[in-house]
């Protein structure tokens, strides 16, 4: 029974979205799916220890919660108008489609961002409403209410599970690209203490790769799949075997995946010759510079923040100029470097990674008393244990700098 549990979960984790996709295109409901579904979840768990596990477990879930929201439609006097419509009808199969569908219909305009990042990690990703909670960092019922809010939205309004027409794909496109980057960057970040983290990541990946094949000619969306290879190829020199980060500097280059890099290389300079410059693209062009470097130390700086101004041209965020900040101290020393982080302090003095940066760079020229307490300060301010765990690292090889240091680092 608990392999099947383990099983169950697996597929929902695996294809949520194509499932659910499935079942809210036909039905043209998502909570009468996602109820069809649960259903279908329940009847698996009753009978496959019994009669053994189909040799499509994703159909048979399908199938079964179609005939659950048939059933469902009968008893119900409002869904008796709708039952008409679809009782005929065979049942669906998930498919690609439908997992774009998903995703589609979770980055609709009318839905709030954090509305359609979280229903996208739910509806898209498998996650749970705790799961996700715990991403936000919000209490459990908070995450809940915003979930069923963001559901009661897409019923109210009519927004139907499927690929929109190619005369939509301007008004959702953005949100889509933004939502998976998001999705991508929740496993990315977290992935070395969580298995789960790790497949979350994939997911972002598996979802920019069928946007791709989906929308061959776009070359943002060929630019973000590009960025998102690009950072996946190196998943497995991220965290050490204590799950810890480790930095880009001391990564082991040979565990790269090559073949995942000189593919996405090959993507983006596709996307590049359209001659449709984006900010995907150009973070994109970013990573490849990292990438493609024989080591950090003879990693193209200049061009790394010629590559950053090019980025705050398309995207004025202060987070940007602070990249750059990085790439300055390596291509023009710690001290133009320092200039830059300080003049955004007004910006992001409530930002850890703002103190991180430049508790780097007054560690570089030498100012270890200052560097300590930017480094502390980062550390009150991140809550992502695996930063935090590194921040700690970093305050306690500072202290040990410092004149006369003795006991304890923290």
């Amino acid at each position: 029974m608990d392999d099947v549990a383990e099983l169950v979960d697996r597929i929902w984790r695996a294809d949520a979205a194509g499932m659910l996709g499935a079942l809210s295109r036909r039905l043209g409901d998502f909570d009468r799916a996602e109820e069809a579904l649960s259903d279908a979840l329940t009847e698996a768990l009753k009978r496959w220890p019994e009669d053994g596990v189909p040799d499509s477990p994703a159909g048979w879930l399908v199938t079964t919660g179609w005939r659950k929201a048939v059933d469902r439609l009968r008893r119900d006097a409002v869904g008796r108008e709708k039952l008409a419509r679809v009782a005929a009808e065979p049942p669906p199969e998930p498919g690609v489609d439908d997992r774009l569908a998903t995703v589609f219909a979770c980055c609709h305009p009318d839905l709030a961002e954090p509305a359609r990042v979280a229903l996208t990690l739910y509806a898209a990703c498998g996650l749970s409403t705790n799961e996700i909670a715990a991403a936000f960092l919000v209490p459990l019922p908070t995450m809940a209410q915003r979930l069923s809010r963001a559901k009661r939205q897409l019923r109210e309004r009519g927004i139907r599970f499927e690929v929109p027409e190619p005369q939509e794909y301007a008004e959702r496109l953005p949100a889509v690209l933004a939502v998976i980057y998001l999705v991508f960057n929740e496993g990315y970040l977290s992935s070395g203490r969580s298995a789960q983290r790790h497949e979350l990541a994939r997911e972002g990946v598996e979802l920019a790769r069928q946007l791709a094949a989906l929308l061959p000619n776009e070359p943002e969306v060929a630019g973000l799949t590009a960025l998102l290879e690009l950072h996946h190829a190196r998943a497995a020199t991220r965290f050490d075997s204590w799950g810890r980060i480790v930095l880009l500097e001391h990564q082991d280059r040979r565990q790269w995946d090559e073949t995942t890099m000189e593919r996405a290389a090959l993507r983006l300079r596709a996307a590049v010759r359209q001659g449709r410059p984006g900010p995907y693209q150009v973070r994109a062009g970013i990573a490849a510079l990292h990438a493609f470097a024989v080591s950090y130390e003879a990693t193209h700086w200049g061009d790394v923040r010629a590559l950053y101004d090019r980025l705050y041209a398309l995207d004025p965020s202060p987070i940007v100029l602070l990249n750059r900040a990085v790439a300055t101290r390596f291509a023009l020393g710690p001290g133009p470097a320092l200039d830059e982080v300080d003049a955004l302090g007004d910006r992001l003095a409530g930002y850890h990674l703002w103190h991180a940066a430049r508790a780097d760079v007054l560690a570089a020229l030498g100012r270890t008393a200052e560097a300590l307490a930017a480094a502390e300060r980062a550390l009150d301010l991140a809550t992502n244990p695996a930063e935090r765990e590194l921040l700690s690292r970093r305050v306690g090889e500072l202290r040990r700098l410092l004149p006369g240091h003795q006991g304890p680092d923290l």
